[in-house]
């Protein structure tokens, strides 16, 4: 029904509360073990499932690392189960950069603020939302549903979706398909056209270590063994270097729909001006273009009058899907023979076909909800937990629904500062979500 799911009423007021107390579960997340953890936020989502029937277990990986996995079982238990999975920590936020405490979960501009609104405990909120209204009405899925609340997803993963992938594959081992974060939000062409971007692939991730090594000595002495300047000359030629335009399947695909949508022809040639196009996410989507990597970190010596023997930097790489190998070799090139790498965090790109019974239940429900629809893929330039979802041989997409107004800059909500999301869109995700279920 074009006019929106009527019956989602009790789901729609709820998410919004849902929200706000989730965010006010403060879920920072260092990058090590310092921070709050998820543990009250597992909890209280457990106990949000338990209220409805849904019988949830908390696997903690680590003391206050945790994730709440439960399975809602469906009419036609012989089909794969959908897994829906979502993160519970955040990255942290400084209060005083923000107009409304990032903890407080705060309603103003007809937007739910706060340290995760988007990334994504937004998600979260209409997740439960709609299966907690679906389960006190007692409708049932047409296949299993596997849930996860995950730890851990801003650091990698290590503690949350990795982790239980490692330790329990069984939780999901027979799940076909999985949708979850950085999918499915619109970006307007005109009043009567938005494209909702379906997150079909992902960059691989690399982020290493760079070492270079020499003879340690004064300062004031001649020196042509200086580790210092071998890495710096390397950390310049990686900086400064700028890849060439390499468009994956699913760029391409993503690229023609742009162009079609604004009535233009594509042209490989112009792929950065349509990008130009997309307004505040042409640096998200910019960034699929090609393989980045970007110096982040440098550390040499520790004295003004002292040669090092060693200095170190590290450098954020992402690498386009199905090109790792390329991508490392112009890497080492790069380097030159004296400066090695070493991961400290390596994960695969992955990518998906944009066909299939799930992206049709996608593209329907948002057309049910909004006539001016059009479901289009894209790649992230970022990472999700889908990478490690994907060793299981689970197709991954990214469709968390919202419909925004075109100003908002959503694109700069993640990991920003004001991070908000609008009531309004909660709402309609909600009605989505719940007859993307009944097609899926």
């Amino acid at each position: 029904m074009a006019g929106g799911n009527e019956g989602m009423g009790a789901a729609e007021a709820e998410v919004v509360d849902l929200c706000r107390e989730l965010i006010a579960i403060d879920t920072s997340n260092y990058g090590d073990h310092s921070g709050p953890g998820e543990r009250v936020a597992a909890e209280y989502v457990a106990g949000k499932l338990d209220e409805v029937g849904i019988e949830p277990a908390i696997y903690e990986s680590h003391p206050g690392r945790s994730s709440v996995v439960a399975r809602i079982p469906g009419a036609d238990r012989e089909r794969p189960p959908l897994l829906i999975h979502g993160h519970l920590d955040v990255v942290p936020a400084d209060a005083a950069d923000w107009t409304h405490h990032p903890f407080a979960g705060e309603i103003a501009d007809d937007c739910v603020w706060g340290r995760g609104a988007v990334d994504m405990k937004d998600m979260d909120a209409m997740v439960l939302a709609v299966l907690r209204q679906r389960m006190r009405e007692g409708r049932t899925p047409p296949r299993d549903i596997v849930l996860a609340f995950l730890a851990d997803e801003e650091a990698g993963g290590t503690w949350g979706a990795q982790w239980l992938v490692d330790r329990h594959p069984e939780l999901f081992a027979d799940c076909s398909e999985a949708i979850s974060e950085v999918g499915g939000f619109s970006f307007t062409v005109n009043d009567d056209r938005r494209l909702y971007l379906i997150e079909t692939a992902e960059k691989g991730i690399a982020w290493m270590k760079l070492t270079a090594r020499g003879t340690a000595g004064h300062g004031s002495m001649v020196n042509c063994d200086n580790a210092v300047t071998e890495l710096a000359d390397a950390i310049a030629r990686l900086g400064r270097h700028e890849f060439p335009i390499r468009l994956t399947k699913t760029v391409r695909t993503f690229l023609e729909e742009v162009c079609d949508a604004y009535g233009i022809e594509f042209s490989e040639d112009d792929a950065e001006a349509t990008v130009a196009r997309l307004g505040p996410i042409a640096s998200m989507i910019g960034a699929t273009l090609r393989h980045t990597v970007n110096p982040t970190v440098l550390d040499g010596g520790y004295k003004a009058n002292v040669i090092p023997g060693t200095a170190t930097a590290q450098v954020d790489g992402r690498f386009l899907p199905g090109m790792e190998e390329e991508y490392f070799a112009e890497i080492d090139r790069l380097l030159g023979p004296n400066v090695s790498r070493e991961f400290i965090h390596h994960l695969p790109s992955v990518e998906t076909d944009f066909e299939g019974g799930l992206v049709s239940a996608m593209s329907e429900s948002l057309l049910a909800e909004d006539p001016g629809a059009r479901a289009v893929p894209y790649c992230l330039s970022g990472g999700t937990d889908a990478k490690s979802f994907e060793r299981l041989g689970i197709r991954n997409y990214g469709f968390a629904p919202l419909k925004l107004p075109p100003e908002l800059n959503f694109s700069g909500m993640f990991h920003g500062v004001d991070e908000r999301v609008p009531v309004d869109g909660l709402r309609f995700g909600v009605r989505v979500l719940d007859r993307f279920i009944d097609l899926s």
